[in-house]
């Protein structure tokens, strides 16, 4: 049975939100009309709630099995994703399998199966073949960041997922740059279209600086920079991992708090990290592109580029870690002599 509004404003209190944005509640109806919806919105947006709260008046409690599918490009995502439902309260199961994460674990999981199933491609395609789970209900098939699962490569996974969806009914795609034409193993069917993509208005609130570094190397305009950003929330973008970790320790060496954010880094150090950065105690995460999108990270400040990255389209990922919704933001751009 759906939720009435009210049990809708109860799970929003659980959150501390207090109303949805227009683009969650424009996807809040369509995904509600049980028809494929593709949704295009910057990361950081509020697409993760955009879709659990449907997904959650979808959702059978007197059902068994998996009944709705939530692939994505990354472990963080997995269990961001995760955590949100958990704090929704919703009474449903949920668990997350991801590369990396003990085989062990998420089989006694899935041999309980929890309603609501996330996961990256991959593994959830492992224990596909190898029986531990079983899709045969699952109604709903959520393809989050499927842009950046699209250029990580995961096509071939995700296309023998959903060819293991036999009583599939909705899919909900969700991206951070529009799609021109969507792959055919998607399998979208006259898709209800919702584009809330940046514009002149955000450009209007994102403020672009160059800092001219006098020098190559450039650790000393950083600090410099960094001192006087203050207490903003800042995201330090360099393009190596090795690189990080220099950038990192320097700061560090000139007493200024803060994280190193890379795929080198175990998984559990990787989540204490963000979790750092998250509740402030480290008010600069130094990172490579894996923190630009499909993470969480709310209230960045300002964006600094260490180094320029090689496309614009992952120059425009960066600076949308801010001034979004209505927030205004800046991003500097360090640039040698």
């Amino acid at each position: 049975m759906s939720p009435t509004q009210a049990s809708t404003a109860e799970l929003l209190q659980r959150l501390s939100i207090l109303e949805l944005n227009p683009m969650q509640r424009d996807a809040h109806r369509a995904i509600g009309t049980g028809k494929d919806v593709v949704l295009v919105a910057p990361t950081g947006s509020g697409k993760t709630l955009a879709f659990l709260l449907p997904l959650a008046a979808r959702l059978d409690a007197k059902a068994e099995g998996v009944q709705a599918l939530v692939l994505v490009p990354a472990r963080e995502l997995a269990l961001q994703i995760e955590e949100v439902w958990k704090r929704l309260g919703t009474g449903l199961g949920a668990t997350c399998c991801y590369g990396g994460h003990d085989v062990r674990i998420e089989a006694r999981n899935l041999a309980r199966p929890p309603a609501l199933l996330v996961g990256t491609p991959g593994r959830v395609l492992d224990h596909l073949e190898s029986g531990r789970l079983v899709v045969a209900r699952v109604r709903t098939l959520v393809l989050d960041e499927f842009d950046k699962s699209l250029e990580l490569g995961f096509h071939e996974p995700m296309a023998a997922i959903l060819r293991a969806l036999p009583a599939l009914e909705q899919r909900i795609l969700t991206s951070a740059t529009d799609l021109a034409e969507l792959p055919k193993f998607a399998g979208v069917r006259s898709p209800v279209r919702l584009a809330f993509v940046g514009g002149a208005a955000s450009e209007e609130r994102l403020r672009v600086v160059q800092v001219r570094a006098p020098e190559a190397d450039k650790l000393d305009t950083l600090f410099k920079l960094i001192c006087k950003l203050g207490d903003s929330s800042t995201l330090v973008f360099l393009n190596h991992r090795e690189s990080v970790e220099r950038a990192s320790a320097a700061l560090d060496a000139r007493g200024i708090v803060n994280a190193a954010f890379h795929g080198g880094l175990d998984q559990d150090v990787r989540e204490r990290t963000l979790a750092k950065f998250r509740n402030g105690s480290a008010r600069v995460l130094v990172t490579t592109d894996l923190a630009s999108r499909g993470l969480d990270i709310p209230m960045v400040q300002a964006i600094v580029h260490y180094h320029l990255p090689s496309t614009l389209e992952a120059y425009v990922h960066r600076n949308g870690r801010t001034a979004r919704m209505t927030a205004s933001g800046a991003a500097y751009v360090i640039v040698g002599p």
